[in-house]
């Protein structure tokens, strides 16, 4: 087992997965967290001589530990867009998988060759400035200890440089932590594309597979529009690269 399945091994492990009061394991345990005050969403099911129900609701809301709402979202309409997505992601990695990756690299940090290349430049001008001040601020004191300028005009001078250093390195940090990000959003979208090449053909949901795929969902309290119609947004998070934005067909 390489390095990266390790990982990810070690990372599905931690993810609690409790059974619920029917002694089993919901599909979406320990995956789905409230929009509103991001406690976990727990499974309720209901049945009585008129109706069966599957479904999730947020365990503030549950509990009344917060002042929550239920977030209420079945299980099966909650299955349905899941599975939807999770088609669109693979099919499209499927289809166009270099394009796909640079997707997930723009979606993530700055992305881009052109942009790592300007924070690179930037970055290495930066640098040769600090190093270029270093030495007007050495030079500045051997001229102030020789006399060739006087302390009031040594203060004044490198009082100006020191503040121009100290902004220059705080704009080459900046700089380095964006780079750092855009190399990061690399590895990873490499490290999600690796998983999709795992689950190209999958037929149905798997508790593995969505554990594997998917890091989070978040609920959205439902909404009705002027005609009466529900609608509930929620928010997936793959693996490594988050939320995924696909271009329109």
């Amino acid at each position: 087992m390489d390095d990266f399945a390790k990982e990810r091994v070690q990372e599905l492990r931690k993810q609690r997965k409790r059974p619920n009061r029917y002694d089993e394991v919901g599909l979406f345990s320990g995956m789905l967290f409230c929009a509103d005050c991001g406690h976990v969403l727990y499974q309720q099911r209901y049945q009585n001589k008129n109706r069966k129900q599957d479904c999730y609701i947020c365990g503030s809301y549950k509990k009344r530990t917060r002042d929550c709402t239920a977030h209420f979202i079945r299980t099966d309409l909650l299955t349905a867009g899941v599975l939807s997505n999770l088609r669109q992601v693979t099919e499209y990695a499927a289809r166009h998988e270099s394009r796909f990756v640079k997707l997930l690299i723009q979606q993530n940090e700055i992305g881009g060759k052109r942009k790592t290349a300007a924070a690179t430049k930037q970055l290495e001008q930066a640098q040769t400035r600090i190093a270029e001040v270093n030495r007007i601020i050495k030079r500045l004191y051997e001229d102030n200890v020789s006399g060739k300028i006087s302390d009031e005009r040594f203060m004044e001078l490198s009082a100006d440089y020191e503040q121009e250093q100290r902004e220059l390195k705080d704009r080459a940090a900046a700089l380095q932590e964006e780079l750092s990000k855009s190399q990061a959003a690399t590895v990873n979208a490499e490290k999600f594309m690796g998983i999709v090449r795992k689950h190209l053909a999958f037929e149905e949901l798997t508790p593995s597979l969505l554990r594997e795929m998917i890091e989070k969902i978040v609920v959205h309290e439902c909404s009705y529009d002027e005609n009466g119609t529900r609608r509930q947004d929620i928010e997936i998070y793959y693996s490594f690269v988050g939320k995924i934005d696909l271009p329109e067909a």
